[in-house]
Order: structure tokens, then C-alpha cells, then sequence
């Protein structure tokens, strides 16, 4: 499958094959959500709790005996109705991890990427020049260059001069090869990946 590539002032530069093991498959929807529900669960920080009042340190004794002295009957100080005592309905976390192992995890990709190409939804640039000292205004040149609203760049290794670029860009988001959140590709209007991304893909996908 050829398509064509930009350069990065939206300029027609030359035609480039997309391979077929990754952006030619069928879409298959059940392991897709399995994948996006998975990545959603483990991205969740999980650390939401309070503590019951078998939990809560103290309250061990007795506060006073049972009878004879008027108050009303308390078997400790870290009940619920009182003050610095357990949480009634505490919650605490139940850890909820799931896995997804390396070939579905390829395969999701495949089909998430193969989605995205039969809807147009694929940008394939030459590569990306950032010049020192990184400044916002060069990437928004690019993004109106190319007519982004939405996107996603993915790079085939960290560009820190890139990154910090587009840091302050609302609706830009920088991926690379090796951590694709897969939510975004599902949400962005387009993707947008360089040559050299394409060269990773057949490495660590196929």
C-alpha cells in the first residue's frame, strides 16, 4: 500500500509504503476494547482508601467500664461515631490489574493502526527539524501547515526539543514507537507518524 509523504510544511514529497502486516488487517473490535479497557485500568493510580476501624491505629482499651458511670456503653475509641475513628463503609482498594500479553498487544496495535488508515486518518510525514532553542511557534507553523486540529505524533525516539515545542499545543500529543497510548490514537483525528516511525513499526509490530 503506497501513500503519499509530506515534508513538514504540508508539501507533497514522495511516495511510501505502509506495510500490509500492520495497517492492512482486519479490524477486530473485541480484542481492540479488551486492549483500551485494559490500558485504562492499569493507567488508574489506585490508591484511593480509607481505613475501617480494625484499620485505624489505637483504641485497643476499653475507654470505661461497662456500667455504673452514666455514659453511654463504648467498647473503643476508634468507633465510627467517634471523632478520629474508623470510616463506616471504608473503601479499600482491591487491586484490579490486568494483563495483556505481547501478541495481542501487537495485534490490537495492528488493528487499531489498520483502522485508522481505512479511515484517512493517517499522515505520513518525512521527518520533523526542530531548531534551537525549541519555541512553540515552530511546531504551530507545522500543525497549521499540515491543517491539525486534533493529532497525534508518533516518533521513533524521544525528541526533547520537540516535545517542549509542543508542550503549550491544546489538542497535540507526542508518542513514541515504544509508549503508544492507544486511547489517543482511538480519540485523534489524525495520526501522524514519519518514516523512520514506519522503518520502528516493522520491527517491534510485525
Amino acid at each position: 500500500m503506497q501513500v503519499q509523504s509530506l515534508n513538514q510544511n504540508g508539501s507533497n514529497s514522495s511516495k511510501v509504503d505502509l506495510p500490509e502486516s500492520i495497517f492492512g488487517q482486519r479490524f477486530n473490535a473485541e480484542l481492540v476494547d479488551q486492549f483500551l479497557s485494559t490500558y485504562i485500568s492499569n493507567s488508574h493510580q489506585k490508591t484511593k482508601g480509607q481505613k475501617n476501624r480494625s484499620a485505624v491505629r489505637g483504641g485497643g482499651r476499653k475507654p470505661w467500664r461497662q456500667k455504673g458511670t452514666g455514659r453511654a456503653r463504648a467498647g473503643t475509641i476508634r468507633s465510627p461515631i467517634w471523632r478520629g475513628g474508623g470510616v463506616t463503609f471504608a473503601h479499600n482498594y482491591i487491586s484490579t490489574s490486568k494483563k495483556i500479553n505481547k501478541k495481542m498487544y501487537k495485534a490490537a496495535l495492528r488493528s487499531i493502526f489498520s483502522k485508522l488508515h481505512q479511515e484517512d486518518r493517517i499522515l505520513v510525514l518525512d521527518d520533523i527539524k526542530i531548531d534551537e532553542p525549541p519555541k512553540t511557534s515552530q511546531v504551530k507553523l507545522i500543525v497549521q501547515s499540515l491543517n491539525l486540529n486534533n493529532a497525534v505524533f508518533i516518533l521513533p525516539s524521544k525528541d526533547e526539543n520537540f516535545m517542549q515545542a509542543s508542550n503549550n499545543l491544546y489538542g497535540i500529543y507526542i508518542q513514541t514507537v515504544h509508549s503508544i497510548n492507544p486511547t489517543e490514537l482511538v480519540k485523534s483525528e489524525k495520526v501522524v507518524l514519519l518514516q523512520e516511525t514506519l522503518k520502528s513499526f516493522e520491527e517491534l509490530l510485525v
